[in-house]
């Protein structure tokens, strides 16, 4: 018996249904969104022998979301992601509802106002992807293998994949939004500065401890016994002096009966004497069958408030000291000079209105200390940063020092060829004023001050030291903090080193900068130095009593996009208000799980990341998302100890932000980590001058005409210049490639580059391979 062709079509027939079952049964297997989409568009191509495929998914608002293409070469997607036209054409076809098919686009183009040309491609067919009435997106598949047109059971097809995609697409989002809600809870309790313990309620035992909760309870443990053992023989002590002991009365028992308590001060102690003093508040979960099931219990280590009681006393009482003093000396000479009889000579009186008027200006200084105090505490403080020599800032401060009765000599050692630099005049006449006072403090009148200054990269370095009695190294961390009291007991006036020194570092930070201490110990002296970021030609060529502002460098005539990543949204609207004022492109998101994504698709010169984030942190995420590693990160955080700092800057960080921050600040910072990165100034390597902000590069002074990648090919190498970049690197950052397995493009691009810069692979001058790794640039000599 012979295969007819009503045999052979039901075998086709059944051999297509089986591969839409199998393709529907992978669809369903993963609820991750990129996996979907890319199985869906994938099988759909395969089952309608198209040769492209695009899905496009849109959010709640209407843009674009996610992207997905198949069938495209690596080329073929280069030169789709730089047509002008694209994004105006692509607006074009999904806003058609229904379903589309074209036997010939080229002859449909025409009617929409593009140039045939620009197509290659002959059939397509669209269909709207929905989900309950809900438009979710479009699907398009072009251009029929074998140069066919598209038949009606391929729109079928088409129509029942879409249908599929958009259901998945609807749960996964669901899935993903529920995730991501449990995960902000889990990771709201964990980073909570509030205690929380969990128990449940029959076995007593506790089921989970956030972060704070541990530590406050590991504070009464000894060394190798878990913190669950600790409960066992941990007594409460209420402020009524009531006492409960854990070891006579389970705490199984004391759960299940347990009542709400909001806000009772109760002191945990151990057998052996320690205590912490905490607030505690309770709450019990109750089954479906009324009883106790589970206790909340938050409690909050009330030793830092009292700390901070301390302080506020001991600052007040500092403050009425050094206030008290200059009123004194004012009123008593005024008191003076109106009592004396008989009236005391001119002379005499103008000496008691010398005191009165040097008082009145020691008194508005500290209270004009205690003002930028505050306002740096807010991340309210505001500079204006103008081009100015740093001879004539030193210069200013140094008479205003000597002015003011300084008696120590300072030696000045500055470098002739020092650039301009952007900074706020009196402000950083102000910060060296204050090195200056603490250096006069600190060391005998016989001892000179010296100040240096050089040049390191995009900023100038101040140095400003002493010979005095130096800074023991356990206190040196410490130094820039508001305080009022030294660690040796000494008394601390507000304009000295207590509030002195935090202000010297608002202000620079203000600029952009960073201040730090150093010193060799006790009878050593010190040394501090701040740095100011250098000014930009343009910024230095300012007219006169011209204020220029940062502004954000263009790219082709785009503005610089930055992403920021955070989960507070007040954090986020301060970051995006502060980058568009300074002209750059600001993308925020409150999700890390977008990171990925997000760089792909919109490919940000840099990204500004939040320290501690729902279920991770951006220590964590530098390690895990391998796009952070090829663009400077800037961690903004609200933890600005020393050691938290240089793990951030040891993960590879550009820089680092502690919230609050002007935006002052935030821009000046920004805009030195892209200089940074991306070079101020023209790359010179021979012939080859690469001019950064023209996006051109010349060879012997003759331009080098050079596509859109290629381009982003060579900048990426000359600015990572002297270290090697992975081809998996320069995937992600050229194309955007979500898979970097195959660097073939890459290969084929850096060979067409060589060529237009007259480069021998076998002895190069310019680009030089790593077998294996990658390609490098060697540093200009």
């Amino acid at each position: 018996m012979t295969d007819g062709p009503a045999t052979r079509e039901n075998e086709a027939l059944r051999e297509r249904i089986s591969r839409l079952s199998a393709a529907i049964l992978r669809i369903n297997a993963s609820l991750d969104v990129a996996t979907v989409l890319q199985e869906v568009v994938d099988s759909a191509r395969a089952l309608t022998a198209a040769r492209y495929g695009i899905i496009a998914t849109v959010d709640d608002a209407g843009a674009v979301q996610d992207f997905v293409a198949s069938g495209f070469t690596a080329e073929e997607q280069d030169q789709l992601a730089n047509w002008p036209d694209g994004p105006r054409l692509f607006e074009r076809l999904r806003g058609r509802p229904g379903r589309l098919r074209l036997e010939d686009l080229r002859d449909y183009l025409p009617s929409l106002g593009f140039s045939p040309d620009l197509m290659p491609l002959s059939t397509l067919q669209g269909v709207e992807m929905t989900h309950r009435e809900h438009h979710v997106g479009n699907f398009f598949l072009a251009g029929k293998e074998g140069g066919g047109e598209f038949t009606g059971e391929d729109e079928e097809l088409l129509v029942l994949f879409a249908s599929q995609a958009a259901a998945t697409i609807a749960n996964a989002r669901t899935h993903r939004d529920e995730r991501r809600a449990r995960a902000n809870l889990e990771a709201l309790i964990d980073t909570s500065p509030v205690g929380v313990v969990v128990f449940d309620a029959r076995t007593g035992r506790p089921v989970s401890f956030n972060r704070e909760a541990r530590r406050i309870v590991e504070q009464l443990g000894s060394p190798g016994r878990p913190v669950e053992q600790l409960l066992e023989v941990i007594a409460c002590r209420f402020a009524d002096g009531r006492e409960l002991s854990l070891d006579e009365v389970p705490l199984a028992q004391q759960l299940g009966s347990a009542t709400a308590m909001r806000a009772e001060e109760m002191t945990l102690s151990v057998p052996d004497g320690r205590s912490i003093k905490t607030l505690l508040n309770v709450t019990p979960i109750h089954g479906e069958d009324g009883a106790v099931a589970s206790v909340v219990v938050a409690v909050q280590d009330l030793a830092p408030f009292e700390e901070l009681d301390r302080l506020r006393v001991e600052f007040v009482d500092m403050l009425s000291h050094e206030l008290r003093a200059p009123l004194a000396s004012i009123k008593g000479s005024a008191a003076t000079v109106l009592g004396a009889r008989p009236v005391p000579a001119p002379a005499e009186m103008l000496q008691f209105f010398r005191i009165i008027d040097g008082q009145a200006d020691h008194m508005r200084g500290l209270i004009a200390d205690l003002l930028d105090a505050g306002s740096i505490e807010a991340g309210t403080l505001a500079v204006v940063p103008e081009p100015a020599e740093v001879s004539s800032l030193v210069d200013r401060a140094r008479n205003t020092f000597l002015s003011g009765g300084g008696r120590h000599a300072l030696l000045i050692d500055l470098p002739p060829d020092l650039p301009l630099v952007m900074a706020d005049r009196e402000r950083i006449v102000q910060v060296l004023n204050n090195l200056f006072a603490n250096a006069a403090r600190h060391a005998p009148e016989s001892s000179p001050i010296r100040v240096e200054a050089a040049r390191q990269g995009v900023y100038v370095a101040v140095a400003v030291s002493d010979l005095g009695q130096g800074i023991p190294a356990e206190r040196i961390p410490h130094l820039f903090r508001k305080r009022t009291r030294l660690a040796d007991g000494e008394g601390n006036g507000i304009g000295g080193a207590g509030l002195g020194l935090a202000i010297c570092k608002g202000l620079v930070e203000a600029h952009g900068g960073r201040i730090r201490a150093e010193s060799g110990g006790a009878g050593q002296g010190a040394r501090f130095t701040f740095t100011v970021p250098v000014a930009d030609d343009d910024e230095a060529g300012a007219a006169p009593g011209e204020t220029p502002r940062a502004r954000a460098p263009e790219r082709g005539g785009a503005r610089t996009r930055i992403l920021a990543v955070d989960d507070d949204p007040h954090t986020l609207r301060q970051v995006r208000d502060a980058l568009s004022e300074a002209g750059y492109a600001p993308l925020t998101t409150g999700d890390p799980g977008e990171l990925s994504r997000l760089i792909r698709t919109h490919r940000p010169r840099l990204v500004l990341l939040d320290l501690m984030l729902p279920g991770t942190d951006g220590i964590a995420l530098m390690a895990r998302v391998p796009e952070l590693g090829d663009l400077p990160v800037i961690f903004i955080s609200g933890y600005g100890r020393d050691e938290t700092v240089a793990r951030a800057l040891e993960s590879g960080a550009a820089d680092y932000v502690v919230k609050p921050f002007s935006s002052t600040e935030l821009v000046a910072r920004v805009a030195a980590a892209l200089r940074r990165t991306a070079g101020a100034a023209p790359f010179v390597l021979g012939d080859l001058a690469i001019h950064y902000d023209e996006r051109r590069a010349s060879l012997a002074g003759r331009a080098v005409p050079l596509t859109a990648t290629e381009w982003e090919l060579l900048r990426i190498l000359s600015v990572n210049a002297g270290r090697v970049v992975t081809s998996e690197s320069l995937l992600r950052q050229a194309w955007g490639a979500r898979d970097a397995s195959d660097t073939e493009p890459v290969r084929a691009f850096v060979k067409k580059l060589r060529a237009k810069l007259g480069d021998d692979a076998t002895n190069p001058a310019y680009i030089f391979t790593e077998r294996g790794v990658g390609y490098r640039m060697p540093r200009p000599g």
